[in-house]
């Protein structure tokens, strides 16, 4: 399958080239355009541990997969996300999988499995909206995040500490624990939350911005104009 990552960091979009055979499977309603030489088939996601209703909440994504494929033509599909942001791959092979944020999920290409139901990442989280998902088996995974992707590639005895809204994804050769940022005091105050500590080795996708921030960050621009027409 050819490909091509288009207008990055900032608003990035892929495009995917199918030949007749090849097939990609990508969130519902991520499709901004496909030529019509192209099919797609829509599959319900399977359930989380909290249900269909839970995953759609905690991960922010639908129910359904598109997967879209060429039968006798080549097409061409256009895909992105909501967040305003750069693209990157992860080549998912034997003993080379990835833990990723959920929401991150854009597509994905050969014979990749993404483990919905997967329970090593779910303690604790849930308050601060993150759901990760496990991917094995063959292919390359595409993610979206928020502002650029910072990559950070950890040696043997190497760690690094993530705030939970900006981490992205990791190798799962790696070892982690998820912890509150310093003391009950920082915890309140410092605006951080829950961190993930992670331990090498095996590469880090972290993104620069926070969109929880962001959200925050207009709400002091709206409030006073709604609390004015409130009065």
């Amino acid at each position: 399958m050819k490909y091509e990552i288009r207008y990055r960091p900032a608003y990035a979009l892929l495009a995917v080239t199918l030949s007749p055979g090849e097939s990609i499977a990508a969130e519902s309603g991520s499709m901004t355009y496909m030529q019509p030489t192209l099919g797609v088939r829509t599959q319900k996601r399977e359930k989380s541990l909290l249900g269909s209703l839970g995953l759609a909440v905690i991960g922010g994504q639908s129910f359904f997969v598109n997967e879209f494929f060429a039968t006798t033509e080549a097409g061409e599909a256009g895909f992105s996300a909501a967040p305003l942001g750069d693209i990157e791959t992860l080549d998912v092979g034997p003993g080379k999988g990835f833990v990723i944020q959920k929401s991150a999920y854009i597509a994905s290409q050969g014979t990749v499995d993404l483990d919905v139901k997967w329970e090593g990442f779910t303690k604790g989280l849930f308050g601060q909206g993150l759901f990760m998902i496990r991917a094995t088996g063959e292919g390359t995974v595409f993610i979206n995040a928020f502002g650029a992707i910072d990559r950070h590639a950890l040696r043997e005895g190497e760690s690094l500490v993530v705030d939970n809204f900006h981490l992205v994804a990791f190798n799962d050769t790696c070892t982690y624990r998820v912890r509150k940022f310093g003391g009950l005091k920082e915890t309140l105050l410092g605006g951080e939350g829950l961190v993930t500590e992670i331990h090498g080795p095996g590469e880090v996708y972290i993104q620069t911005k926070n969109i929880g921030e962001l959200a925050d960050w207009i709400w002091t621009i709206i409030e006073p104009r709604v609390q004015a027409k409130a009065r």
